[in-house]
Formats: structure tokens, C-alpha cells, sequence
């Protein structure tokens, strides 16, 4: 009995990790498009980064933009990102 608690422990731990891994999100910027300079302003916006910090993100896509945020602001961030014509994924 006492193997069987062992090899339900650790499944049960790997469903708790599924489950966290389901609640944040990484907000990769894969490409800005071509409106660059408005992925620039927006990036910065979103971000509270300086201009030069948010320019070196865009430059360097894919990057992420924000890490470890909620489903409801990822889906935000990356429909203002599209919107303006960037490429964006959710990880």
C-alpha cells in the first residue's frame, strides 16, 4: 500500500503542475510586422519600459514581452499587440 501512496504522489503533483503551468503565460513577440515603430510605442506602453529597452525587445524578436502573467492579460496584451500588426505568441 505504501508503493502505491509513492506512485500516486508524484502523478498527482505533476497535475498540480500542469495546472500552474496553465495559469501563467509568457507574451512572446515573434514579429513586429512592418508597423515596427508602432510595436515600438505599444511594447513601451504595455511594458512601462523606457524607449531604447522597448526598441531593443521589438529588434530582438522573438522576445518576450511579459512573462508569468494571467491568461486575461496575456489574451489582452497579444490582441493589442495583433492589432496593431505584430506577430505574437502565447507560451
Amino acid at each position: 500500500a505504501a508503493a502505491a501512496v509513492a506512485v500516486a504522489a508524484p502523478a498527482a503533483g505533476d497535475g498540480g503542475d500542469a495546472a500552474a503551468e496553465k495559469s501563467e503565460f509568457d507574451v512572446i513577440l515573434k514579429s513586429p510586422g512592418g508597423a515596427k515603430l508602432a510595436i515600438v510605442k505599444l511594447v513601451k506602453e504595455l511594458t512601462g519600459l523606457g524607449l531604447k529597452e522597448a526598441k531593443e525587445i521589438v529588434d530582438s524578436a522573438p522576445k518576450a514581452i511579459k512573462e508569468g502573467v494571467g491568461k486575461d492579460e496575456a489574451e489582452g496584451l497579444k490582441k493589442q499587440l495583433e492589432e496593431a500588426g505584430a506577430e505574437v505568441e502565447l507560451k
